[in-house]
């Protein structure tokens, strides 16, 4: 490649031409023009040629033609490095484009003596309507705590109370908790699995049906084998379509005992005088939970139904960012991983972390610009007073949550979120709600 500069005079132009794939994705051709290129390129060579080593010439003395030829590549994405970015930028801005991510080159011409060529694609926003939001008619579920309620949470404390004393005159039954040590060897090829010691609750669901059966009257001390045949589809494929014998042996038997509802055990749940002021408290508790529970049904009505009349295309790159992280939160709530899950279990979990994915991108940008036409917006104030209930739930100073907030965009996503609530709640002020 030559390095004269051609045209002085010429006015250093990028050109641009904008093609919409559909409402999110574009195509953009941009153009860096020759003397941009020249120029650039007289520079990269000359930085090239003075650190260039080259055998049989001292740093910096090499022949330019030797360098230029040598190291033509580097120089050729050298250019591309230092042009490309800002060419491209340049465009954008003056076209008043934001791509929701880093545009993508996909193609490129780099010839001597010529102008850079590419071409890049980008995905931006939606443009969309708005469909009428307000007075939107909704169902809110009656607030009704029963008896039955309140009982079935003490029973539940009751259970969380509950205390496992060692059994000695009996054998193991249901509900018993069992130390136990078990063996197992796959039949097929022979191979013995890890020991395993761990505690059993006798009889429940997620055990194996064979486990449950084999425990039933074993005291400490006693082993006993049982084989089970693994359907070839199970969940563990380390299992899956093995016939596996295995031996337990019981280390320790303990019975559940629970503890008598009375005034003594309300007691020991806080500053309750007896058992009637603790299922006070407890149904308190139980409405005010229902209650949370049918404002979110009635927020879940409002942004669905404004949801549905409205469509457009979402940018696939934020889709299947979100998609990604919701698989991920999917399997660690679940506490499974994915080397354990069939194709059908997997597949599964894609398609509903990818719908879920669409319909918060979708519901994220219905509210933010309800949002921008109602001019709703987050004060200093209400900033201020979110940091201060942060700083009670989390019993923390408040200098340490603002510290904390000013980091990383931090304050710039605490603010959209409470943005979202707040046209959230301008919605729920606005509807129609009917019981």
């Amino acid at each position: 490649m030559k390095t004269t500069i051609k045209h002085k005079n010429q006015m250093d132009k990028e050109q641009k031409k904008v093609k919409e794939l559909n409402n999110c994705k574009r195509k953009m051709e941009v153009s860096i023009s020759e003397e941009k290129v020249n120029k650039e390129y007289k520079k990269t060579l000359n930085h090239f040629a003075g650190t260039a080593k080259i055998k049989g010439f001292r740093k910096g003395k090499a022949p330019i033609n030797l360098v230029e030829q040598m190291y033509q590549d580097e120089i050729k994405n050298t250019i591309i490095n230092n042009l490309a970015p800002k060419a491209i930028n340049d465009v954008l801005l003056k076209e008043n484009i934001s791509p929701v991510v880093p545009p993508v080159i996909t193609d490129l011409k780099f010839q001597e003596n010529k102008s850079i060529q590419m071409n890049i694609q980008f995905e931006v926003w939606p443009k969309f309507d708005l469909p009428k939001y307000k007075n939107i008619k909704v169902k809110k579920e009656k607030n009704i705590v029963s008896d039955k309620d309140v009982d079935k949470s003490l029973q539940d404390l009751r259970e969380k109370s509950a205390k496992y004393n060692p059994v000695e005159k009996r054998g193991a039954q249901k509900d018993d908790y069992i130390l136990a040590e078990i063996k197992g060897m796959d039949l097929g090829s022979k191979k013995m699995l890890p020991t395993e010691k761990t505690f059993i609750m006798l009889g429940h669901p997620d055990n194996e049906k064979s486990l449950n059966e084999a425990l039933i009257g074993m005291k400490p001390g006693e082993s006993k084998d049982f084989n089970v045949q693994y359907k070839k589809d199970h969940k563990n494929k380390r299992l899956a379509g093995k016939n596996i014998k295995y031996t337990v042996k019981v280390i320790s038997v303990k019975e559940k005992s629970l503890p008598e509802l009375s005034d003594d055990f309300a007691k020991d749940f806080g500053e309750f005088k007896d058992l009637d002021s603790l299922k006070k408290e407890i149904k308190k508790e139980l409405s005010s939970a229902k209650e949370n529970i049918s404002k979110q049904s009635i927020n879940e009505q409002i942004i669905k139904k404004i949801s549905d009349k409205v469509d457009f295309d979402l940018p696939e790159s934020i889709v299947q960012e979100e998609t990604k992280s919701n698989i991920q939160q999917i399997l660690s709530s679940q506490r499974r991983n994915q080397q354990n899950l069939s194709q059908q279990e997997m597949d599964e979990i894609k398609e509903s972390a990818r719908k879920k994915a669409r319909n918060s991108i979708k519901n994220h940008l219905i509210l933010t610009k309800i949002a921008e036409k109602e001019n709703i917006k987050i004060s200093d104030k209400e900033l201020e007073e979110e940091y201060k209930s942060l700083a009670k739930v989390n019993k923390v100073p408040l200098v340490r949550i603002k510290e904390y907030m000013n980091q990383q965009e931090r304050k710039n996503n605490l603010k959209q979120n409470m943005l979202l609530r707040k046209t959230i709640d301008f919605l729920v002020d606005n509807a129609r709600i009917e019981l």
